[in-house]
């Protein structure tokens, strides 16, 4: 699967850009949400390791779970990144695993 390069959550346009690396220390990806952008870096700030592709589908995911919980106003599960996380590791599984 690619990675699209824009996508409606609600009725806000966000953008993805893939960069390589995130500005914030061990961040793999984030929801900027008055930019309206999700972006997901390819190489750790911490490491230098390259990420694989699946690690950077799982963190698409992660993040659009982010922009549709805020487009929601459900902070309180936003907010919980163990939530998160599980989450957008099931929906990661479920996209990767359907049949068409």
């Amino acid at each position: 699967m690619n990675l699209p390069r824009k996508l409606k959550v609600g009725d806000k346009w966000y953008s993805i850009e893939v960069v390589e690396a995130m500005r914030e220390k061990g961040h793999m990806g984030r929801v900027y949400y008055p930019d309206k952008k999700i972006k997901i870096g390819t190489v750790s700030n911490k490491t230098g390791r390259r990420f694989r592709k699946e690690e950077m589908h799982d963190t698409f995911w992660h993040e659009l779970v982010h922009a549709i919980l805020a487009d929601m106003g459900e902070h309180r599960l936003n907010n919980n990144e163990r939530f998160v996380t599980q989450f957008a590791n099931r929906l990661t599984k479920a996209i990767e695993t359907a049949k068409f």
